[in-house]
């Protein structure tokens, strides 16, 4: 069983850090670290830095995060601000101005509760404060559209995996590490330190790049998962753009017959992700009628989300349309 490891990170690990680098304007991918959730990735950043630390995120992030800054806060570990992704068009502006002093600063390139893309993001990643650790959550980018992290590599963290578009299910999470920040996370595994585990030293050694935010053992099977689902996309000359044209082919065909679901948010005329959302007291009603007939939604609180993805074609909008 031992025996999969050397060729897990001798031959397989660069060769999928190349393809996410590739998709990601990263180079070779070696700044890339990889976990079975993004949940420990995150606590291992969180982990660089001494308590009480001066947390600026936002009020749309992933149940996860949110869930877990507010035990810190509740454990009195981070003292947080969290800034309203509403109103739209101000969230850059508000979310800069509160960052002066910042230690940590959390925010999704695409929101997952409404779809909202975040505008000029190498911008406002760039107006952060210098010395403050800054993680772009971008699950619901990678895949979904076009991502290029060439201006802000050397500035910020990066957090996706391939559960949802990447299509490779669960296990598939990685986190783009810059170099220079977070060089000695408090909490490490021993794969942190895979190339030196037969030297003993005073002090605790981490490897370069992303090898530094490794964990412990963990499955990899998911990984292989992504890297074949990653070079079939590549077979045939899908990108992350031919998948976004797609998706909004679809979404603006729905839209243009579709009946009242509740508010469209964001509004028409903002960039989102590759899923609709609509805001209704009647979401969770909603969403169990459409289950009856057969049409697969989710939602959250009082928002209704409807996906749509390179699995569909027009044929199967207007058959939601009927169902409607």
């Amino acid at each position: 069983m031992d025996d999969k490891w050397e060729p897990f990170f001798d031959d397989f690990l660069p060769r999928l850090r190349r393809r996410l680098g590739a998709l990601l304007g990263l180079g070779d991918g070696s700044t890339i670290a990889v976990a079975p959730n993004t949940h420990e990735l995150v606590n291992r950043v969180f982990s660089c830095l001494s308590p009480p630390v001066r947390l600026l995120t936002t009020d749309g992030e992933f149940h996860s995060f949110d869930r877990q800054s507010r035990r810190w806060e509740e454990a009195g570990l981070a003292e947080v601000e969290r800034v309203p992704v509403e109103p739209w068009d101000s969230f850059g502006e508000r979310m800069a101005k509160a960052a002066t002093d910042a230690d940590f600063v959390y925010l999704s390139s695409v929101f997952f509760d409404s779809g909202f893309v975040v505008q000029d993001l190498d911008d406002l990643v760039n107006a952060f404060p210098t010395e403050a650790l800054v993680v772009v959550d971008g699950y619901h980018g990678f895949m979904a559209m076009p991502v290029d992290l060439g201006l802000i590599a050397d500035r910020a963290f990066f957090l996706a995996g391939g559960y949802k578009y990447a299509m490779a299910g669960e296990g598939t999470c990685f986190m783009h590490c810059p170099p220079g920040y977070g060089s000695r996370p408090v909490d490490t595994g021993w794969y942190a330190g895979f190339g030196g585990l037969t030297e003993r030293a005073d002090t605790i050694a981490y490897g370069a790049g992303g090898d530094r935010f490794f964990g412990a053992t963990f499955d990899p099977s998911g990984l292989y998962r992504l890297d074949a689902v990653l070079a079939l996309l590549e077979d045939r000359d899908i990108t992350p753009a031919t998948i976004h044209a797609h998706a909004r082919a679809l979404q603006e065909r729905f839209l243009a017959s579709a009946p009242s679901l509740g508010e469209l948010i964001p509004p028409t005329g903002h960039e989102r992700g590759n899923f609709l959302t609509f805001r209704t007291p009647e979401a969770g009603h909603r969403y169990r009628s459409l289950r009856a007939k057969g049409v697969v939604t989710d939602y959250r609180g009082d928002r209704l989300r409807l996906g749509f993805g390179i699995y569909q074609d027009p044929e199967d909008v207007d058959g939601l349309l009927d169902r409607l």
